[in-house]
């Protein structure tokens, strides 16, 4: 897939307020500080397209862009940011909630993970809810050019592995660096694959 284009259109703190279309929707998701607006400027070639920050926790709202004019990609809060009190986690828990679990334009899921970390509970928990709920979705493994290919290799195959106690099926995972624009073609490729099926 080309991007020829990919435009801001619109930030909401209620998952009822997003673009009433029928275009599909491809939502980013992590913990706070995994690279996801990194990763998004890197697949819009786009740098200033996703804010980045050196301050983990910046995305609060969800952010719908307008990719091609075909599809949207969109911008989810990161969880289990603790220092942002109770209050505002449980909002964002609901918010997030609400658009994964609502939101009919919602196409996949992209969970992204710190390729450089093991297997965290918090992501792990959240897959097995994404899983319970029936909700499409593939892995981003972000920061790969932060460590070796091996060492990067040995940590993607690990979860994996811990994956594999849990489900029958594993899903789809990609390998990414926002540094060294790694897994974008396979990236834009997946979701090209989608938005073909769902014009049959």
């Amino acid at each position: 897939m080309e991007i020829t284009s990919a435009e801001f259109v619109v930030s909401n703190s209620r998952a009822d307020m997003c673009p009433q279309t029928n275009l599909p929707e491809y939502a980013f998701i992590g913990r706070s500080n995994v690279g996801k607006s990194s990763l998004i400027n890197m697949l819009t070639k786009q740098p200033k397209l996703a804010m980045t920050s050196a301050t983990p926790g910046k995305t609060l709202l969800i952010n719908h862009f307008l990719v091609n004019k075909e599809w949207y990609l969109v911008d989810l809060p990161g969880y289990g940011y603790a220092q942002r009190g109770k209050k505002m986690m449980d909002k964002i828990q609901k918010l997030i909630e609400y658009y994964v679990l609502e939101r009919e334009q919602m196409t996949c899921l992209f969970v992204l993970v710190d390729s450089r970390l093991e297997p965290q509970k918090i992501d792990l928990e959240f897959m097995e809810w994404l899983g319970e709920n029936g909700v499409p979705f593939a892995i981003i493994f972000t920061k790969s050019d932060k460590q070796s290919s091996g060492k990067t290799k040995f940590n993607v195959n690990r979860y994996m592995e811990v994956l594999k106690e849990q489900w029958e099926e594993l899903p789809p995972y990609f390998i990414s660096s926002s540094e060294k624009k790694t897994g974008r073609k396979e990236i834009l490729d997946y979701i090209e694959s989608i938005n073909n099926s769902l014009q049959k």
